[in-house]
């Protein structure tokens, strides 16, 4: 049976961590759609292109040397045969990922790659539009939210983790533009769709947003069954 949890919500609200650790504890395949535009925004700033016009955004893309592959259950990004890994999540990346996701193009790019990769697909999967655009039929629709200063903590501590300083006013400032852009964008906005399960999770660890999620999901499917069944 074929299931998509699609999960959107704010830059740094958990959306990866809990899509990975729910997509392990469900058995199914997770698809990381934000590390989809990192890596098309990492290509356009190798090509020293991140704002070009549409004409070269399209040639760059039709071109592109960008790979997507599911494989043992999670995505992998090759560029020119090579794994993306911390690249996606460097201070430059960061700053031009929502301007360029901004882009029709590059939206329409990536929106075809995601759903060529859920096709009967077992998936969790996040993003900003995964539920209102990329899987508008989901099996269960997610929108977290999570306060922008528990946000701010949260992205602080992972870029000390990987030994990149920044102060706690510059990351809010750089989650507060990535909220603006995302939200007020014309294609494809941020937005939490009338059927989805809202989640607050300022206060939640982890595992409780996983544990919820979960929970949720396995209703869905139980009623999809029955459902089913009585046909």
């Amino acid at each position: 049976m074929k299931f998509v949890v699609a999960i959107d919500g704010t830059a740094s609200s958990g959306k990866s961590s809990t899509a990975r650790l729910l997509a392990k504890k469900l058995g199914f395949s997770h698809l990381d759609t934000g590390a989809m535009y990192r890596a098309v925004t990492y290509l356009l700033l190798k090509r020293k292109a991140v704002e070009a016009d549409d004409k070269l955004l399209q040639e760059i893309l039709l071109q592109a040397p960008l790979d997507f592959i599911l494989k043992n259950k999670k995505l992998y990004v090759h560029l020119n045969g090579k794994l993306l890994k911390d690249e996606l999540r460097s201070p430059e990346v960061d700053k031009w990922v929502s301007p360029v996701a901004e882009k029709a193009i590059v939206r329409a790019f990536l929106v075809a790659k995601q759903r060529q990769l859920g096709r009967n697909r077992k998936l969790v999967c996040e993003g900003r539009d995964i539920g209102s655009v990329v899987f508008p039929d989901a099996g269960l629709k997610v929108f977290m939210a999570c306060s922008l200063d528990e946000r701010a903590r949260r992205r602080q501590k992972e870029l000390e983790e990987k030994e990149i300083s920044r102060t706690i006013d510059e990351v809010k400032a750089n989650l507060a533009r990535r909220d603006d852009i995302d939200s007020g964008r014309k294609i494809s906005p941020l937005v939490n769709t009338p059927d989805a399960f809202f989640l607050e999770t300022t206060k939640l660890t982890i595992d409780r947003q996983v544990d919820i999620i979960y929970q949720e999901v396995l209703t869905r499917i139980e009623r999809t069954e029955r459902q089913e069944g009585q046909k």
